[in-house]
């Protein structure tokens, strides 16, 4: 008894944007025959077998007229070793109703068993031209309709002799001819740009329209009635082990065949290989082979990193001023001055009994704070605020507000667990010093070059850098597989949706695993000590750290074995499966000149591994950046904020110019004119040694030598004082002078950021022309020409109606 297998497609447009689509609301029904329940159906259609034609680059079928648009790649069930007869029988008889489906759908099969591997068979899949033509209207895709014939200039002018040597080498990859573009219609074939039919829909457009059949044909009949959709599950499932495009030819070498273009070489040759890292991208070529989602990622890529060279330069200037000028920093002198920081005696840093220090030791220190906290920092830290502008599954309401609800409180749940991380390895810090203190030497002798660095302060950081090593990379590798598993459960409603939600979930982890310590650092770690007097207390038992050893994360790329010389198909199948999230992981670095070095590597590297390792990607649409666009915008107002307080809170930019203004002359100072002279004493607190507090015993520190006085920094009134250690007046003006530099910095930046964002428009006017030009010729080829035809038809019933009245009035032949 034969029955039909209706294929049931949904088409609804995501946007106007072409290719877009969702399988839901587009119905179009298929019939292809088959017979009986799964386990009977014995009519299935299946691809022909053919030998191996010892044509290793060939991207044809046998005939070489065929060209293949596709590979799925199965292991022969009668083959397995280990498996159970009934698994492989059902796996069979689904792949062969999965097929069928696909040559009722007017796709062409062939098959051909692996040279290396006899269990192993691709099955090659080509879409000949009507069914071309047919889902590219289907799917909105937009095709040439005429050259563009608007005149452009280059933007750079006169440079154009410099630009030419950063550019690929037009010899080699030509430069693409532009096309005005429509949405492709078969009833108006005619008027779109159709030089060669081979060509009109290149290697990327056929890849994604065969690539919409998977999930149309895999709605295959089974014995629980449940419908299977998409080539990935028959993946997972093990159906098949692999779906992919071709790549044209090998990475390293021309295609033996002429009319192959090499497309692959040439961007191993002008773009991933390690020569070509100062030239452009060819994007152009980029988006013909990889689709516009891949080369939209390297254009994003290449533009901010472009940005980052500005950066880079104006902090490196910087830091040159602040090296250069470092001589000139006075408070620095006043520091390294005999006179003045040999005379200062400061209090011991621990309850225990530790040594007196004279100021003068840490000269060679403060000579290097000169040159990151000068005024260039301010500079930076004002231009970096600025800089940072320019660049489907039913389910009611109710439902969908519950999984948002438990998906957003696990992914908290996630980012408080990296926080809780963070204070262990404080804490761990804290009580493992003192272990280090009492087990190793604390002063050390020259003779021994190992004991004159294995100190407690040094041994503590190394171990403590590495446990939060380990601990960061155990959480990351962790949360990625959480975070597809909430975005899983959230189902969101297209692709684009779940790209999107997990990667906003993996940049906030992200963000907070990796740069939390550096959060910590900037602005808590050594700002609630307390004085001498009254240190404050972790826990109640330990006492706020002083030194940190930032964490070093690194990356690690895996390289494949060399190819074998096999047909073209299997040398694709033993390269790596790219990933589901493609090339879209990628966070952002805290310093420009890192960042611009990381984004050149990261480039090519990607480039690399695009070319060489990866097999070919499905090409895909893609709108914008997507999550990134909101992520981005979120750094830039954060930039602002972050930079603000570093300057407020870590540096001392602010005391420094409130004792300058305000504190150097009177009524507050003694000098007659504005100076920094006398800067370190001012900023020096004075204690006095009988008020240090020790609950067990009486104070050590009195005794040891003649020492009544000693100074700690802070902004506190001296002994005998009426508000003795209380905050003195100094400390109430440089906090009003930090807050007021917060706000004066966050609006002076945010006009400039408003203004700029307001005198650069987001659509530049030769885009602007190009986008009218084409809406006009849409306009005249596709919509004025339907008048034509009807005028033409008008004339042909308007000659016929005109013989009938002829031939009604002319007399009647006697």
């Amino acid at each position: 008894m034969t029955r039909n297998v209706l294929l049931n497609m949904d088409l609804e447009e995501d946007d106007d944007e072409d290719g877009d689509i969702v399988l839901e609301n587009f119905d179009q029904t298929i019939v292809c025959p088959t017979s009986g329940s799964l386990e009977n159906q014995q009519d299935f259609r299946t691809p022909e077998f053919e030998e191996f034609d010892e044509k290793a680059d060939s991207l044809f079928f046998t005939d070489g007229q065929r060209r293949i648009d596709f590979i799925l790649v199965y292991e022969d069930e009668s083959k397995k070793e280990n498996n159970k007869k009934g698994t492989n029988e059902k796996q069979k008889r689904k792949r062969q109703a999965y097929e069928s489906n696909l040559i009722c759908h007017g796709l062409q099969l062939e098959a051909t068993r692996s040279v290396s591997d006899d269990k192993l068979v691709f099955v090659k899949v080509h879409a000949p031209w009507e069914v071309l033509c047919t889902y590219a209207e289907i799917m909105h895709i937009k095709l040439p309709l005429k050259p563009n014939d608007l005149k452009t200039r280059s933007a750079f002018g006169t440079l154009n002799w410099f630009t030419k040597v950063l550019r690929v080498n037009e010899s080699v990859i030509k430069p693409e001819q532009e096309f005005f573009t429509a949405p492709f219609e078969k009833s108006r074939m005619n008027d779109f740009y159709i030089l060669d039919r081979d060509s009109f829909f290149n290697p990327a457009t056929r890849s994604r329209i065969v690539r919409l059949f998977h999930p149309l044909s895999s709605q295959i009949p089974s014995d629980e009635n449940v419908n299977k959709f998409g080539i990935n599950r028959l993946v997972s499932s093990g159906i098949y082990k692999a779906a992919f495009p071709l790549h044209d030819c090998k990475f390293n070498y021309e295609s033996e065949d002429p009319s192959c273009p090499s497309e692959r070489y040439l961007l191993y040759r002008e773009w991933a290989h390690p020569r070509s890292i100062y030239k452009k991208q060819p994007l152009d070529l980029i988006r013909e082979v990889y689709g516009e989602k891949i080369g939209i990622y390297f254009a994003w890529l290449g533009y901010y990193t472009q940005m980052l060279l500005l950066a880079a330069v104006v902090g490196v200037a910087c830091f040159l001023y602040g090296y250069l000028d470092q001589d000139n920093c006075t408070w620095s002198k006043e520091v390294c001055d005999p006179d003045i920081g040999g005379q200062i005696l400061m209090c011991p840093q621990c309850d225990k009994l530790c040594p007196f220090w004279r100021l003068n030791i840490t000269c060679e220190s403060s000579k290097k704070l000169c040159i990151f906290d000068s005024f260039g920092t301010l500079i930076f830290a004002v231009f970096m605020g600025v800089w940072a502008e320019e660049e489907r599954i039913p389910f009611t309401t109710c439902g969908k507000c519950i999984r948002v609800t438990l998906c957003a409180s696990a992914v908290l749940f996630w980012i408080l667990l990296i926080i809780a991380s963070v204070i262990g390895i404080i804490v761990y810090r804290l009580s493992v010093f003192i272990v280090f203190s009492t087990t190793l030497p604390t002063n050390p002798n020259g003779t021994d070059p190992i004991q004159k660095y294995l100190t407690p302060q040094m041994a503590t950081s190394i171990t403590a850098s590495i446990i939060s090593f380990i601990i960061i990379m155990i959480l990351n590798t962790v949360y990625e597989r959480v975070a597809i598993m909430i975005t899983n459960f959230e189902l969101p409603r297209t692709q684009t949706d779940y790209e999107n939600s997990l990667t906003m979930k993996m940049f906030l982890f992200q963000f907070v695993n990796y740069y939390s310590s550096c959060f910590y650092i900037a602005f808590f770690k050594g700002k609630f000590v307390g004085y001498p007097g009254d240190p404050v207390y972790w826990l109640g038992k330990y006492r706020n750290e002083e030194k940190w050893v930032m964490n070093l994360i690194g990356r690690y790329q895996r390289v494949s074995g060399s190819e074998k010389i096999t047909p073209r198909w299997e040398q694709d199948y033993h390269l790596q499966p790219m990933g589901r999230l493609g090339l879209f992981y990628e966070y952002l670095e805290m310093t420009p000149l890192l960042a611009l070095v990381n984004n050149i590597l990261e480039i090519r590297v990607d480039a690399w591994k695009l070319t060489t390792q990866f097999r070919r990607m499905v090409p895909e649409k893609a709108q914008d950046i997507g999550a990134w666009q909101p992520i981005m915008q979120g750094i830039a107002i954060l930039a602002v904020v972050t930079n603000a307080m570093i300057i407020a809170f870590t540096s001392d930019m602010i005391p420094r110019l409130v004792y300058y203004w305000s504190f150097s002359i009177p009524p507050y100072g003694e000098h007659t004119s504005y100076t920094m002279d006398g800067y370190i004493n001012k900023t020096l607190s004075v204690f006095n040694i009988t008020d240090f507090k020790n609950t067990d015993k009486e104070n050590p520190y009195i005794g040891l030598g003649n020492y009544t006085l000693c100074r700690y920094r802070d902004f506190r009134n001296p002994p005998g004082h009426p508000q003795e250690y209380k905050h003195n007046i100094y400390y109430w003006h440089v906090i009003a002078a930090k807050l007021a530099f917060i706000i004066v910095m966050e609006h002076v930046i945010y006009s400039v950021k408003f203004f700029i964002s307001y005198a650069i428009p987001d659509v530049s006017k030769i885009t602007k022309s190009k986008i009218k030009r084409e809406k006009y010729l849409t306009q005249k080829l596709l919509h004025e020409s339907h008048l034509k035809d009807l005028t033409k038809n008008m004339g042909l019933i308007a000659e016929r109606m005109g013989g009938v009245v002829d031939n009604s009035v002319r007399p009647k032949l006697e």
